[in-house]
């Protein structure tokens, strides 16, 4: 049995079937999208605006550091600001992971650093503020649980912005590292945020419970002064 799915990865029809041979095999705490249980969570969730706008912008990170810029790239182009031409594009305008680099994100972190450490959470709202856009990050250890979830939610709602989340991979039992990834969308009834991962060679996009996301978000980032990893509001 199969599905039209509006939005990630443009308008295809994904198969129903639990069967990830060309990516890392899942935990059982988390619900890959590309399987029958989660589709069903997405079309019944109650937040999935966001879903729609990001999907038809998803982007795969093109190198192992480059998640910010991926998500960087896929969320300026779902905010609709204006695009710069790109390569990819013939010249049309397009965020891409390589016009996302310009002399204002070069003072914010150069590139070539990025290509060895990726972003912090603060570096990542720095580099949206070099595009002109607000960025407000918020340290986990510094909040609540409650106060992420009714945040994120109401980002995923409304028609302004855009929620990223930096956190510990092992924290949600994937390999291993930091990583950032926007949130496209809430099921209330199992209490999970769908994760638009932007390394979809590695993982697909998965539905993991707010608790589980947000201790793996409250997790000490030593390039950023063992600071918590957190999530990122960015608005138009």
């Amino acid at each position: 049995m199969k599905f039209l799915i509006p939005g990630l990865f443009g308008l295809a029809v994904l198969p129903l079937t639990p069967a990830f041979s060309e990516t890392l095999p899942l935990p059982q705490s988390l619900i890959a999208l590309n399987s029958t249980e989660g589709q069903s969570l997405l079309m019944e969730s109650e937040a999935q605006a966001d879903y729609f706008d990001l999907g038809i912008h998803f982007t795969n990170q093109v190198h192992p550091a480059f998640c910010g810029p991926a998500s960087i790239a896929m969320v300026l182009n779902a905010m609709d600001v204006p695009r710069p031409a790109s390569q990819m594009t013939l010249g049309l305008g397009l965020f891409d992971q390589e016009n996302v680099f310009t002399p204002q994100t070069e003072e914010v972190k150069p590139r070539a650093r990025i290509e060895r450490a990726g972003l912090t959470l603060d570096e990542l709202g720095g580099m949206f503020v070099a595009h002109g856009v607000s960025a407000a990050p918020h340290h986990a250890e510094d909040g609540t649980l409650d106060v992420f979830r009714e945040t994120a939610i109401a980002s995923i709602e409304d028609e302004e912005s855009f929620i990223l989340v930096n956190y510990l991979r092992a924290g949600i039992g994937q390999e291993k590292g930091g990583h950032i990834s926007p949130l496209a969308a809430y099921d209330a009834e199992t209490d999970r945020f769908l994760i638009l991962d932007v390394s979809r060679y590695k993982y697909p996009p998965v539905w993991v419970e707010a608790a589980t996301l947000f201790d793996a978000m409250n997790t000490p980032d030593s390039d950023n002064d063992g600071r918590s990893r957190g999530y990122l509001l960015v608005s138009r």
